[in-house]
């Protein structure tokens, strides 16, 4: 039966059916055939799994994202982000990496990064001289900072199920993101030295002062989402809520490029963007339920507890474990479907929780860029991108990547250092 029961997902999923449909149909599908438990037991155990409050922050910086992408952040973080980097080697291409880790610190999305800077930088990078293909796969790799900067919707799914800290998790991503993001960084200085593309503008401290100015408002938000969580003025998901407000006003009457035709707009577009992901953690869940009660997850644990205990070996199989599984699977089914095998995994071998998280949202992020079906290489469709090219921009990225995720994993002092400032129990206090 396991063998039947994968092997009907994996169809599914080969056939490109919605991803909650090829979790949810399969288990309805055995559950009728082979036991005696109600099919009709699904619906409730859909239910269950967006029954979480955690999970209610999900919305709220998807909608928050979406205020300050049209309400012209995106344009004032890429010209901070020019005045700052601009006069580099590869200045545009260091610009669209610092643009995308401002908005990812904002949005908490990665498609929703890829598409508010690709929109500006790719014309712009193109012009310059900068290949397509080089282009398009920083611009998708970079858009992957959404997944492991905070405030990112992969840690608050994963504090969900597993019960970590998502204010833990979102110290550790600032760590992690830094040397995910400096790695596109150095390719880029790398990439302008060996084509010999000009430098940008010298720089000028009234430039960057006046850009610094003009995006404030914007880049508070990630000092009041963090400063407000860990001062213990609010939760997560209250944070979350304060910044629609806080990014509301900012789009509707500080910077005043929102109005209600545009406002109503946004909150459709959130509405969708929020439904995708919560019919997706909601089918997983009722996927992992169903793994759970059939035996499948015990003998998964068996076969993976034949590992040992050794942590580098452990981090190893869940490394090439996630990033197989994201080459096919969304982040936040890899949550639910996976995590409960690889979270007792890595806890026997005395791995933190958290480290766990934020090797976990790294693996994710590579996904979403990687073939055949990283979201990334979808979204980059809205740029005029065929498929093919996007697969062929995303390879030596992909390869760049992993070398972050190698220093992310065997160095854990690179994202558990900040919050075991914090937290008590976490490594490295």
């Amino acid at each position: 039966m396991p063998i039947g029961f994968a092997a009907a997902v994996s169809a599914l999923l080969a056939l490109s059916v919605p991803i909650f449909v090829a979790l949810c149909l399969p288990v309805i599908a055995f559950l009728a055939t082979t036991t005696s438990t109600p099919p009709e037991l699904v619906i409730q155990r859909l239910f269950s799994g967006v029954d979480k409050f955690p999970l209610m922050a999900i919305p709220f910086f998807i909608l928050a994202g979406n205020l300050m992408a049209s309400g012209g952040l995106s344009r004032r973080l890429t010209d901070l982000a020019v005045s700052l980097v601009g006069a580099l080697p590869g200045g545009l291409a260091m610009t669209s990496v610092a643009s995308s880790m401002f908005f990812s610190a904002i949005s908490g999305s990665s498609p929703a990064t890829v598409v508010a800077v690709g929109k500006i930088m790719l014309p712009a990078m193109t012009d310059a001289g900068y290949r397509k293909p080089f282009s398009i796969g920083l611009l998708m790799s970079a858009g992957s900072l959404g997944i492991v900067i905070p405030p990112s919707i992969f840690m608050i799914v994963y504090g969900a199920v597993t019960g970590v800290s998502i204010g833990a998790l979102f110290l550790a991503g600032l760590g992690a993101g830094l040397i995910y993001g400096a790695v596109f960084m150095v390719m880029s200085m790398i990439y302008a030295w060996r084509v010999g593309l000009a430098r940008g503008a010298a720089w000028s401290v009234s430039e960057i002062l006046r850009n610094l100015k003009a995006s404030a408002w914007g880049l508070a938000i990630p000092v009041i989402v963090l400063g407000g969580i860990y001062g213990g003025l609010f939760t997560p998901t209250e944070a979350a809520a304060v910044t629609v407000a806080y990014a509301a006003f900012v789009t509707m009457v500080i910077y005043r490029e929102l109005d209600l035709k545009g406002l109503l707009a946004v909150l459709l577009e959130s509405a969708v963007t929020t439904a995708q992901v919560m019919i997706v953690v909601a089918a997983a869940s009722a996927f992992a339920w169903y793994l759970t009660t059939s035996g499948f997850s015990v003998a998964v644990q068996t076969l993976l507890s034949d590992i040992g205990d050794d942590p580098v070996k452990v981090l190893l199989v869940i490394n090439v474990v996630v990033l197989l599984a994201g080459m096919v699977l969304d982040p936040n089914s890899i949550i639910i479907i996976l995590v409960p095998f690889l979270f007792v995994l890595a806890t026997s071998a005395g791995i933190d929780p958290v480290h766990l998280g934020v090797v976990l949202s790294v693996n994710a992020a590579i996904g979403m860029f990687t073939p055949p079906f990283g979201l990334n290489l979808f979204v980059a469709s809205t740029l005029g991108i065929t498929y093919r090219q996007a697969v062929i921009g995303s390879a030596p990225f992909i390869l760049v990547a992993l070398v972050a995720l190698a220093v992310i994993t065997y160095i854990p002092e690179v994202s558990l250092w900040l919050p075991s400032q914090v937290y008590q129990g976490i490594a490295g206090n």
